[in-house]
């Protein structure tokens, strides 16, 4: 269940500690006690920051809904890239995608982040991303 803090009981800071725990009221956002940790893969982050303030604030909202378990507004499964993998579809100020996997059960793996700019998803953005989930999927079976 969400719990909002008042204004002087705001947090800062998305780290690792910022999912744990009761919930926290940051920005006009709620944030859960029950949400699985984003983790970024490469510069996936970087590359969502990078974004214009309008489309960074959708992908935000989406992985957000992803993290609860919500259902999301524009995602489509991105068989290409390994199998679980999905591709939030971002419309701001032009058209972005985020692309990612939460299959597992320890955090949704970030893996791609771009703006679209033809039709057709870049060759080169398919392929990032698949090298990407290749490199989730080994590191989690060494472990």
């Amino acid at each position: 269940m969400a719990k909002q803090l008042p204004a002087a009981g705001v947090l800062h800071g998305s780290g690792p500690g910022a999912s744990m725990g009761v919930g926290r009221a940051i920005s006009n956002i709620v944030y859960f006690e029950h949400r699985k940790p984003l983790a970024w893969v490469g510069s996936s982050r970087r590359d969502v920051r990078a974004f214009p303030r309008a489309a960074r604030r959708r992908a935000g909202e989406q992985l957000l809904r992803v993290q609860l378990g919500l259902p999301l507004l524009d995602v489509k499964p991105l068989p290409a890239v390994g199998a679980g993998v999905m591709e939030i579809r971002v419309h701001a100020a032009g058209e972005y995608r985020v692309i990612y996997v939460a299959k597992y059960i320890e955090a949704i793996y970030v893996l791609h982040a771009f703006e679209k700019r033809s039709q057709r998803t870049r060759q080169g953005d398919i392929e990032l991303a698949r090298s990407r989930f290749r490199l989730v999927e080994r590191s989690r079976l060494s472990e």
